[in-house]
């Protein structure tokens, strides 16, 4: 225990120029679940993951766990293994463990408000009736001061059971939005480590109304 401690505390401290962040990806575990709406959460956490060069090689509080830094900030990566509606799970022992105060996690999610590739940053919110936000919200004790990266997978068409669209793949043109946002999203993440969530937000979310009005009347 006094060695995990350890490594611990010298990752948090060596190499760095300011207190960690947690980020956080929601979804479902397993292949059956990639590539789904529902998942846009790792989705995110793959393409940080990957442009940083960061290794999503190890499990820690029950998610796919990698640790890395971005500019001299040292930076954590998860993704729950606990499936979506159990998220809290592994996200709030996760922020315990390292001792981090929710103004610096952030948290990834699918949000049907949005045109599917539209995102947003925000703090202190709801969860939206998002089941996964849910749980993380009861896992640190209600509290809500974490900061969220909505990403927009649109609403499902027709009469179709909100619960079969988040399950289902995309389709190339909403597939070629996702992946544009992701490149936005790992940008933003970037922009919020180095000059923090007020400015990064209000120059970001400026941004991505323009795109929602360009992208809202658009069939996905």
């Amino acid at each position: 225990m006094m060695l995990v401690r350890l490594c611990r505390r010298n990752f948090c401290t060596s190499g760095g120029s300011g207190r960690p962040w947690l980020f956080v990806g929601l979804g479902n575990p397993g292949d059956k679940y990639k590539g789904t709406r529902h998942n846009v959460g790792f989705d995110m956490i793959d393409a940080f993951a990957e442009a940083q060069g960061i290794p999503m090689d190890s499990v820690h509080c029950k998610a796919l766990f990698g640790k890395g830094f971005v500019d001299g900030v040292p930076v954590f990566l998860a993704k729950p293994q606990t499936y979506m509606n159990l998220s809290g799970e592994s996200s709030g022992p996760l922020a315990a463990y390292y001792k981090l105060p929710l103004n610096r996690v952030v948290v990834f999610h699918d949000d049907m408000g949005l045109p599917c590739g539209v995102l947003r940053l925000h703090h202190n919110i709801g969860h939206g009736s998002h089941n996964g936000l849910k749980s993380v919200i009861y896992h640190f004790r209600g509290n809500r001061e974490f900061a969220r990266l909505r990403i927009g997978i649109g609403r499902p068409p027709g009469q179709m059971d909100p619960k079969a669209f988040l399950l289902q793949k995309f389709n190339a043109t909403a597939r070629e939005r996702i992946d544009g946002a992701l490149r936005e999203g790992v940008g933003v993440l970037k922009q919020l480590m180095s000059k923090g969530l007020t400015e990064s937000a209000r120059c970001f979310n400026t941004e991505q109304k323009y795109k929602h009005k360009r992208l809202q009347t658009m069939p996905t």
